[in-house]
C-alpha cells in the first residue's frame, strides 16, 4: 500500500531538513513551519503559487540515486517535504489524491536545480532528472502523520 513515511521541513533555505513527527498541512501557505510556510524558501513566489506548497518524493528514486551514484544522498539532502513509498508520482501530475487526511493535487514534476546540486552533489541535475518528485497544492487542512497511506481515486 502506498504511504507517507517521512515528512521534512527546514525553517530557512539556509536551515538543514529536519524530520518531524508530524505537520500541518494549510492550503495556500503549505506545512507549519517550514520555509514556504513563512514565504522565505529559496524560491517562494510573490504572489504565492500553488506549486510551492508542498513537494513530494520517492524513497526508491532516493535510494536507486544514492545507488547509481555511490553518493551518501538521502531524503534530507533532496529537500522534498514529504518522502513516499510504494507510488509512481510522476503518474499524479495533474490529479487529485489523499494523504491521509489532507487531499492534495499534483501540479508539475520537481525536476532538480542547480540550487539543489550546489548544497548536495552536481550529479543530481542529471541524476535526478523526471525522479524529483513532484509539486503539489494543497486543497484541505489537515496533519499529515509518517504511515499515513497515500490513496488515488
Amino acid at each position: 500500500m502506498p504511504r507517507l513515511i517521512e515528512i521534512l521541513i527546514a525553517g530557512s533555505p539556509s536551515s538543514l531538513m529536519t524530520p518531524q513527527p508530524q505537520a500541518r498541512a494549510v492550503p495556500g501557505l503549505g506545512l507549519e513551519g517550514d520555509r514556504y510556510f513563512s514565504g522565505t524558501g529559496t524560491f517562494s513566489p510573490d504572489p504565492r503559487k500553488p506549486d510551492f506548497e508542498l513537494t513530494l518524493i520517492e524513497s526508491e528514486k532516493i535510494e536507486a540515486f544514492a545507488r547509481e551514484s555511490g553518493l551518501p544522498f538521502t531524503a534530507a539532502l533532496a529537500r522534498r517535504n514529504l518522502v513516499t513509498e510504494g507510488v509512481d508520482l510522476n503518474a499524479l501530475v495533474g490529479r487529485e489524491f489523499q494523504v491521509g487526511e489532507v487531499r492534495v493535487r499534483g501540479i508539475r514534476l520537481c525536476e532538480p536545480c542547480n540550487y539543489l546540486a550546489k548544497v548536495t552533489f552536481p550529479q543530481t541535475l542529471k541524476g535526478l532528472v523526471h525522479k524529483g518528485g513532484l509539486r503539489a497544492q494543497i486543497l484541505t487542512e489537515g496533519i499529515l502523520r509518517p504511515g499515513d497511506p497515500i490513496t488515488i481515486p
